[in-house]
């Protein structure tokens, strides 16, 4: 029976990965996987399942989405059941409603395991809280661009919230968004961008908006990396040791 399984990878960590999903993996006869799925998750498929990458990342494809969807077609027809390994979760900027209209447009039975977000897990690994009582009380998730390459207008509206802003795929941008937040206020808002999160050569830069720029540049910070606005930044120990420190040595010069 053709049958598509929509899997979500986790953030990076081979360990942060649901039960279900390893199950799904085992019982895969394709696996077509991403760049942000952990290799490592294929050690868990049968010796006989057929291992594809098909991965996406800025400035390099190695399928386009049409072609992606015709092999999971194609896949499932002639071998059954495909395996979608995706990294995070499939339903959050994966592109996973396009799969799975082109699988039940050909009869393809299709299934769901959802995974570990990075847009919650990266932060939460570097100790940094999406929300936190007595400092906000809302969170945006958001992606940098549009399907045109344009930047969200999601994210002019954030800009004006006190909310914490996630933004997912946005480094190319990084810059042209700061000035939004600039424009709407925001200079001196704490930001974090991780890089690799969850994985061992996680990298992580701390600023505000209106230097952050610079410190990811120098820090030689790229994709896949999270942008995290917010004043919920403050709470990370190198936020509070950079900037606590710098304010202490001001007041002591201004008071001589």
């Amino acid at each position: 029976m053709p049958k598509l399984t929509l899997v979500g990878a986790g953030p990076g960590d081979p360990e942060l990965i649901t039960l279900k999903a390893v199950k799904a993996i085992k019982n895969a006869d394709v696996i077509l996987y991403d760049a942000l799925a952990n290799n490592e998750l294929l050690e868990y498929a049968s010796p006989h399942a057929i291992k594809q990458f098909v991965g996406k990342r800025y400035g390099c494809h190695a399928l386009s989405q049409k072609e992606i969807n015709d092999l999971i077609i194609s896949s499932a027809l002639s071998h059954g059941n495909v395996v979608r390994l995706k990294g995070g979760d499939p339903f959050v900027f994966g592109r996973a409603q396009e799969e799975i209209n082109a699988a039940r447009e050909h009869g393809i039975e299709v299934e769901v395991v959802p995974g570990i977000s990075s847009a919650l897990s990266v932060p939460a690994s570097q100790m940094i809280p999406l929300t936190c009582r007595g400092i906000n009380e809302s969170f945006w998730v958001t992606t940098g661009t549009t399907q045109s390459g344009k930047i969200s207008d999601d994210i002019a509206l954030a800009a004006k919230s006190s909310a914490t802003v996630v933004i997912l795929m946005a480094m190319s941008k990084l810059e042209e968004i700061m000035d939004i937040f600039t424009t709407n206020g925001k200079a001196e808002t704490p930001v974090a961008i991780i890089q690799n999160g969850t994985l061992p050569n996680e990298k992580i830069v701390i600023g505000k908006v209106k230097d952050i720029v610079y410190r990811a540049q120098y820090a030689e910070i790229t994709n896949p990396a999270i942008i995290m606005v917010g004043e919920v930044v403050t709470l990370h120990s190198s936020f509070l040791k950079t900037f606590a420190t710098k304010e202490l040595v001001s007041a002591k010069s201004s008071s001589n």
